[in-house]
């Protein structure tokens, strides 16, 4: 097994300077800045595809994934400049993010960046799975944020749907405190029923 628990089969070495990717595409120096202040080194450590994966086929839409290894320069760094290497690589990337000896996964999936937490770098494995090369990339997003399917969801509904749920829990814990802090029978009551509608929702 390579790096993150990979086929040595898929194992790659090339760096991809920053310097390339500034020429290449042409971003406007706020970017560059953005992008210089948080990433230090861009390495491609792995590619999957049918070539290095024998027992996978080729997807409808996803042929290949590069695994990207990147040097973060801080932990709270801005997730915008992740999405803006998914944006101008025309590639399926699974980052794996540095910093120091921790690593987070991290994929770019239904215009959303999808996060792992950080873990300790040698313990930072990517198990694949799936016959096709789309279902490989499904299973990767789904691992890494944890996401259970529900019958019927496709992968990008099931992400959306989670979204929602979140927003509304959060809704709910909000006016939970709201409550507890208020005086009034009345008011209190308003609250409850307005919780009691959103939690019939979920």
């Amino acid at each position: 097994m390579s790096m993150y628990g990979l086929p040595i089969t898929t194992e790659r070495k090339k760096q991809l300077p920053k310097k390339a990717v500034f020429a290449k595409f042409h971003l406007k120096p706020s970017q560059r800045d953005g992008f210089d202040a948080d990433v230090s080194r861009m390495d491609i450590v792995a590619v999957l595809s049918p070539a290095t994966l024998l027992t996978i086929t080729a997807g409808e839409s996803i042929k290949d994934i590069y695994v990207l290894a990147v040097q973060m320069k801080r932990k709270d760094y801005d997730g915008k400049n992740i999405v803006l290497l998914s944006r101008l690589i025309p590639q399926n990337i699974l980052f794996a993010l540095q910093f120091e000896t921790d690593t987070q996964f991290a994929v770019y999936h239904s215009d959303r960046l999808i996060c792992s937490a950080w873990m300790p770098t040698g313990e930072a494995k990517m198990a694949l799975s799936g016959l096709s090369m789309d279902a490989v990339w499904e299973n990767i997003v789904k691992s890494i944020g944890g996401i259970e399917m529900e019958q019927g969801n496709t992968l990008t509904q099931q992400i959306q749907t989670n979204e929602q749920r979140a927003k509304t829990l959060a809704q709910i814990a909000a006016l939970a405190r709201k409550m507890a802090s208020e005086k009034q029978p009345r008011c209190k009551r308003e609250y409850f029923e307005i919780i009691k509608k959103l939690k019939s929702n979920l």
